[in-house]
C-alpha cells in the first residue's frame, strides 16, 4: 500500500470513531468527552499505521509506537480521572448555549469532525516514521528524538502530577502553583506536550519524513495560541498573585525564574 492509501485509512478510522463518540456525547449531553479521546485517538491511529506498514524498519516502528502509546494513554487517563463526575467543560457549555437547539448536530462539525481532522493531519509523522524501510538502523535523529521526547514527557507528566497534588490540598485554595516544574515554566504540561511531538518529528525525519514538520508546528500553535496557553492565561490573569508569577516565570520554554 502507498503512503497516501495508509494515511487515508487513518482518516476513515479517525472520523468513524469520532462519529461514534459524537453519538455517545448526545446521550451524555456532554461534548467534552472528546478531550478524553484525544490521546487515545493517536494511540489507535499509530497502531493502525504500524499494522499497515509491514516493510518499515521494525526497531523504529516499535520506538515511535511505544512512545506514542505511553504518551497517549497517560494523557487520556489523566483527563479521564480529572473530569470524572464533573459537568461539561465551560468551553462546550458556552457553545451549547450559543447554538441552542441546533447544537446536537452542529457539535459534530464544530467539535468532533474538526478534532478528528486535526488528529489525522497531526499524525503524519507517526506514519512517516514507520513507512520507510530505510535507513535500516537507528540514526542520530532517532536518538535525539527520544531524548527530546523524554524531556517533554517529564515536564508534562510531572506538571500534571504536581498540580493535581497541589489542588488536592485545601490549604492551597486560591494560591498560585509555582513549585516544582511550575517554577521554571507557567505551562509545563503544554511545553511537554509540544516537545514530545517535536521528538516524534525527529524520529520521522530520520526515516525521510522531513516534510511532516507541519505536524509539530500545528500542535505547538494549538497549545500556544488556541486551546492551551492563550486560553488559560486569559482566565488566570485576573487571579491574585498571577501577575507576579508571570513577571518571574517563563511562559512556555522552561528557564530559571527571573528576579522581580
Amino acid at each position: 500500500m502507498s503512503f497516501l492509501e495508509v494515511y487515508g485509512i487513518g482518516l476513515a478510522v479517525t472520523l468513524g470513531l469520532m462519529a461514534l463518540l459524537w453519538l455517545y456525547s448526545l446521550k451524555l449531553k456532554n461534548s467534552s468527552i472528546v478531550d478524553i479521546f484525544w490521546g487515545a485517538g493517536f494511540v489507535i491511529v499509530n497502531w493502525l499505521y504500524f499494522t499497515f506498514t509491514p516493510d518499515g524498519f521494525l526497531p523504529r516502528k516499535l520506538l515511535i509506537a511505544i512512545l506514542v502509546t505511553v504518551w497517549g494513554l497517560r494523557l487520556t487517563t489523566h483527563i479521564f480521572t480529572r473530569n470524572w463526575g464533573k459537568p461539561e467543560d465551560f468551553r462546550y457549555q458556552k457553545w451549547r448555549q450559543e447554538n441552542g437547539n441546533r447544537w446536537w448536530w452542529w457539535s459534530f462539525f464544530q467539535v468532533f469532525f474538526l478534532q478528528g481532522v486535526l488528529l489525522w493531519i497531526i499524525s503524519a509523522p507517526l506514519l512517516a516514521a514507520q513507512f520507510s524501510s530505510q535507513p535500516a538502523y537507528l540514526t542520530f535523529f532517532d536518538y535525539l528524538g527520544l531524548v527530546v521526547w523524554l524531556v517533554g514527557f517529564y515536564f508534562e507528566a510531572m506538571g500534571d502530577y504536581q498540580l493535581s497534588q497541589f489542588l488536592s490540598k485545601p490549604e492551597n485554595k486560591g494560591k498560585i502553583m509555582d513549585r516544582g516544574v511550575w517554577r521554571y515554566t507557567r505551562h509545563p504540561n503544554y511545553f511537554g506536550d509540544s516537545a514530545q511531538w517535536w521528538g516524534y518529528y525527529l524520529i520521522a525525519a530520520s526515516a525521510g519524513g522531513w516534510w511532516t514538520i507541519f505536524s509539530p508546528i500545528i500542535m505547538t500553535t494549538l497549545l500556544l495560541r488556541v486551546s492551551g496557553v492563550a486560553l488559560l492565561e486569559k482566565t488566570m490573569s485576573a487571579k491574585p498573585g498571577y501577575k507576579e508569577y508571570m513577571e518571574k516565570t517563563s511562559a512556555f520554554i522552561p528557564w530559571f525564574p527571573r528576579n522581580k
